[in-house]
């Protein structure tokens, strides 16, 4: 029986954890971390998530890569996408909840307007999701601006821009944590059998949407921690190491793991 603080036992957790700089970039304890989970999904039937910007095809590059094992769900495109036990068609249920007030060539009308803004390839244009590269020194201007006008046209929709290059454009109902609280009640997990981790900007939904326990790890970016300093919380962890070793110090601390 695993034990997590504040007095919660559970045999069975929901982890979910973003990749780049997070999950991946120390390989040691990437290896041990895999291992850990492997045999507790096997033996506990705790379910394993991945939550990331990437596209489906930059993911399997980077599963190919670093050898990922095999997650119980994918979250994909900054959460616009879902992908359930290996199937490469995004979960409909999912889509269905995005559709409404999105019209993609609408926002690729207006976004043509800035010339600031370079279209991304074509593999991280998504049907949810309209994705830019963006200097950090012409963000602060031109997305309070951008978000206004693209309002004007009664767009579902909103800017995550992280990074310092990154802009995508999605479905107001989109990101990593909605994402996230859809399998979590799907799976019906509570919140307390739930751990989130992330390093960067658009992970902050992960850790903002409700009460999981968040591991933010060693390496985060500084507009993730500038966010968990503006809103500490008692289920919120700073890891001291980074990326998966960050990850295994947090799940010990909450006592996911021995």
């Amino acid at each position: 029986m695993v034990k997590l603080t504040k007095g919660v036992a559970v045999n069975s957790f929901l982890f979910v954890t973003d990749l780049d700089h997070t999950l991946v970039g120390n390989d040691n304890a990437l290896k041990d971390l895999n291992d850990r989970l492997q045999k507790h999904r096997q033996e506990y039937g705790t379910k394993i998530v991945y939550a990331t910007g990437r596209s489906p095809v930059l993911y399997r590059e980077l599963q190919i890569e670093k050898n990922l094992i095999e997650p119980d769900a994918l979250v994909l495109s900054v959460g616009t996408e879902i992908y359930l036990d290996g199937n490469d068609t995004p979960d409909s249920g999912w889509s269905e909840i995005l559709s409404p007030g999105w019209d993609r060539e609408l926002v690729l009308s207006i976004t043509n307007n800035y010339p600031e803004l370079a279209l991304q390839p074509d593999s991280e244009q998504r049907p949810f999701k309209v994705s830019f590269f963006l200097k950090e020194a012409a963000a602060g201007d031109m997305l309070p601006q951008l978000e206004l006008e693209l309002q004007k046209s009664n767009l579902n929709i909103k800017l995550i821009y992280s990074s310092g290059i990154d802009l995508d454009i999605v479905p107001r109902t989109s990101d990593k944590g909605q994402a996230m609280q859809f399998l979590r009640q799907k799976w019906k997990f509570a919140a307390e059998q739930t751990v989130v981790c992330g390093d960067s900007g658009n992970d902050i939904a992960l850790f903002a949407v409700g009460n999981e326990r968040g591991i933010i790890v060693g390496n985060a970016r500084p507009e993730l921690l500038q966010w968990h300093n503006e809103h500490p919380a008692d289920y919120r962890y700073l890891a001291q190491d980074f990326c998966a070793g960050g990850i295994l110090e947090g799940l010990k601390y909450f006592g996911f793991l021995e």
